[in-house]
């Protein structure tokens, strides 16, 4: 079968890139390179560099004719949608309302849309399940909900079929060393902690340490890229033999707190890894973590490199061989 993966350059991107090219598919990436990396991109995959807005350039990339389209390219910045949401309705919405578009007039069987659990919002009640009420906290979350609206509407209306693959945080390195392009900026902990211990910063913040957790800072919950890259070519493959469309959460149900994450680090880094406290940011909830008990029943998935020690030591080891200056 063959494969379109938007944005496959990127750090998700390319892990759901190489899963598809491991299992046998024919996997073309499209990618601007504005925040993928050309060090992500393998030779058995073909590659196309073009812009998800440019409808012309995104029809034309179709015409090959594709069994499937991995939707991955856009803005993931949580606050910065807060600041600017007329960048993500621009990167996130019309982007996907283009690849959609074409994807629909192309034929293509199921469209895998990456989206996020962030389309909930604060919790009410702890795992966050898939009839959890979607009332989303922030303008990215938004826009990743009104994009799986829009994929529910192509369903009834056109039968293109879809699967929606929501997860909180994508965490570690490949574990086989084949992908180590970093991400040029980035706002998730555990790459915050990696730059702290080799010198890209001075100290690492920690917003709050009197939350009423297991040891007062934050939960989180983390999913090794390689486990999340195998729940989207299982989607896929659900939808695909069963004709359905399928959304679907993934998540630890643990999470991991700031203080385990940056002590895991300091034992494994071997560096001493600096960190200051200091005051809660705004709209944080204690706790964030889903439930994966569908993905586990309905695609037979179940994590093998989520947990933390894996997660922290994939991540190191490409963190410790990059450049002075990077």
């Amino acid at each position: 079968m063959k494969i379109l993966v938007t944005g496959g350059a990127g750090y998700i991107g390319s892990h759901v890139a190489r899963e598809f090219l491991d299992r046998g598919y024919q996997v073309t990436v499209f990618d601007n390179l504005s925040t993928g990396r050309e060090a992500n991109l393998f030779s058995d995959a073909e590659f196309v560099r073009g812009d998800v807005l440019d409808t012309e350039a995104v029809s034309a990339v179709m015409q090959s004719g594709f069994d499937g389209c991995v939707h991955l390219a856009g803005l993931k910045a949580a606050g910065d949608s807060m600041v600017n949401p007329q960048r993500f309705s621009v990167q996130n919405i019309c982007g996907a309302v283009s690849v959609i578009n074409q994807a629909a007039a192309s034929g293509i069987r199921c469209f895998l849309f990456s989206s996020s659990a962030a389309i909930f919002g604060d919790p009410l009640y702890l795992p966050m399940d898939e009839s959890h009420p979607k009332d989303p906290a922030n303008y990215y979350g938004f826009t990743k909900l009104e994009i799986e609206r829009m994929l529910e509407w192509f369903d009834r209306l056109k039968g293109m079929k879809f699967a929606a693959v929501r997860y909180f945080n994508a965490a570690g390195f490949d574990v086989q060393g084949r992908i180590r392009g970093i991400e040029l900026t980035t706002a998730n902990l555990l790459p915050l902690v990696m730059e702290t211990a080799v010198g890209m910063r001075k100290e690492l913040l920690v917003f709050g340490d009197d939350y009423d957790t297991r040891d007062g800072t934050c939960i989180r919950d983390y999913i090794h890229v390689n486990d999340l890259a195998v729940a989207h070519v299982q989607a896929f493959e659900h939808v695909i033999n069963t004709g359905r469309s399928l959304s679907v959460n993934l998540g630890s149900e643990t999470g991991v707190t700031v203080f385990e994450m940056l002590e895991a680090s300091r034992r494994i880094t071997g560096c001493p890894i600096p960190a200051r406290v200091v005051d809660r940011r705004p709209g944080d909830p204690p706790t964030l973590v889903a439930t994966s008990a569908m993905a586990r029943e309905l695609l037979g998935w179940e994590p093998k490199f989520s947990d933390l020690d894996t997660l922290v030591e994939s991540t190191w080891n490409v963190y410790r061989d990059l450049p002075p200056g990077s």
